[in-house]
């Protein structure tokens, strides 16, 4: 097969590392092939052995060629929102060559001029997102290219992460026989890939349920506005499984899958199965009812330091509501135990494509949909950033220490304002709703603790 117009996403998630290859002909995103393994090397989505990852990262990619029966030499690879920075950059050159047409080394020199400056000498640059160019003092331009002009300016927002993390995704990626096409921002691209216009103008939040970590975005005028990251996920609610019924780590993902609702409104006391229980001859017969309040106590926890950054910059009322994915989203009844806590407003998204059709692809199918449709001006200064990230030999994996939530947030005076006259509208005006699994919270709450 040609392979004209591939991208491929690479997601290295927590609990499992996906890979998706489509084709893009004019407007269409066709998905071709896809991928999947089993995480090895990382801890709360850090890496911490990269010949482990990059052995996982070649079996996913194996499997996605396979399927698409054609083989890819680069991956677009998603950086998770931990530790992540947002700062303002500009940049401005004259425009050199004699008609004064303004040119793609023109936006090179501009992207590298607004570059130059602020970075910390620790953070690499994952993306750059021009908010606008000015050309002789005309602002508002989103391509300057071809323009008559003799100065050009360029406004923009840079997102920037730990060097070392960034140094060990580039060398597993490496070893797994691939090249890097370049980073991006994990909300940034789910957000603006799978919202619709009216979403993404508007305001919406978007909550990523993960197996290693929950992360909580607002997109706002088509922009990346806040973000703040939870290391619980889907992980976390199989530990409690397994610790409070007592079976292995194996077993309780198992029964969270067959026997499990998000919801335990929904699940039925008179239903009950086995479990093996460590030291034990005989299983432990448990109802589905009972499985349910284990995994909604979590859910619950995981929802609550959501809700509580998000009122504190008012976005709990943004008209696209809340919208879902990821793979902890996919427990039944999820969207129900949801609307119990942040109001009517939410939805699930599942990637519609053939062969995806669960939310934890996601993230690699937006990586790949994110690349696939940046304007050559986009892609140019991807370039400028990719060329600035020099390729180390080796670089150490990071341990991977527990970390309290962070949060960032767009403090520029036009950013934060639209939020401030959206009011919360669910249940209750100050915090989400407590005490339907206070019971069940305080028996295992040390659990909790020890994570």
């Amino acid at each position: 097969m040609n392979n004209a117009g591939v991208t491929a996403g690479l997601d290295i998630g927590t609990t499992s590392i996906k890979v998706v290859i489509a084709q893009t002909t004019g407007n269409q995103f066709n998905v071709i092939g896809a991928g999947t393994a089993p995480s090895r090397g990382l801890r709360k989505g850090v890496i911490v052995d990269i010949d482990a990852t990059a052995n996982a990262i070649r079996e996913a990619i194996n499997q996605a060629q396979e399927k698409a029966n054609i083989q890819i030499n680069e991956v677009v690879a998603g950086i998770p929102a931990n530790q992540i920075e947002m700062i303002h950059v500009d940049g401005l050159v004259s425009i050199a060559n004699q008609n004064k047409r303004i040119t793609y080394d023109d936006v090179q020199h501009v992207t590298q001029q607004a570059l130059s400056n602020h970075l910390p000498a620790d953070r690499d640059v994952i993306d750059l997102i021009a908010d606008e160019f000015s050309v002789d003092g005309f602002d508002g331009i989103k391509d300057p290219h071809e323009m008559i002009g003799v100065r050009l300016e360029m406004r923009g927002t840079a997102y920037i992460g730990p060097s070392k993390i960034l140094d060990n995704t580039r060398m597993a990626i490496q070893k797994a026989g691939v090249s890097l096409r370049e980073f991006v921002l994990a909300p940034l691209a789910i957000g603006t890939s799978i919202l619709n216009d009216g979403e993404q103008d508007f305001g919406t939040v978007l909550i990523d349920l993960g197996g290693g970590q929950t992360t909580t975005s607002i997109i706002h005028d088509r922009k990346l506005k806040f973000n703040t990251v939870d290391i619980e996920g889907g992980d976390n609610v199989t530990k409690d499984i397994s610790t409070v019924l007592g079976t292995s780590y194996a077993n309780a993902e198992r029964i969270k899958r067959d026997y499990g609702f998000a919801d335990p409104t929904y699940a039925s006391d008179d239903k009950n199965f086995s479990v093996e229980v460590v030291g034990e001859n005989q299983p432990q017969v448990v109802s589905e009812k009972y499985l349910s309040e284990i995994i909604a106590a979590r859910l619950e926890q995981i929802y609550t330091r959501a809700f509580e950054p998000l009122n504190a910059v008012n976005g709990l009322n943004m008209p696209g509501g809340f919208v879902l994915t990821g793979g902890n989203a996919a427990l039944p009844k999820m969207v129900d135990f949801a609307k119990s806590v942040l109001g009517e407003n939410v939805r699930l998204f599942v990637p519609d494509q053939i062969g995806l059709r669960h939310p934890s692809y996601t993230r690699a199918m937006a990586y790949a949909m994110f690349a696939s449709r940046e304007s050559m001006t986009q892609q140019v200064i991807k370039q400028v950033i990719m060329s600035q990230q020099e390729t180390v030999p080796y670089a150490q994996p990071v341990e991977a220490l527990p970390m309290a939530p962070q949060a960032y947030v767009d403090t520029a005076e036009t950013s934060v304002k639209p939020f401030d006259h959206y009011q919360y509208s669910g249940n209750t005006s100050e915090k989400p709703r407590q005490g339907f699994f206070g019971r069940l919270m305080q028996s295992i709450k040390n659990l909790f603790s020890e994570d």
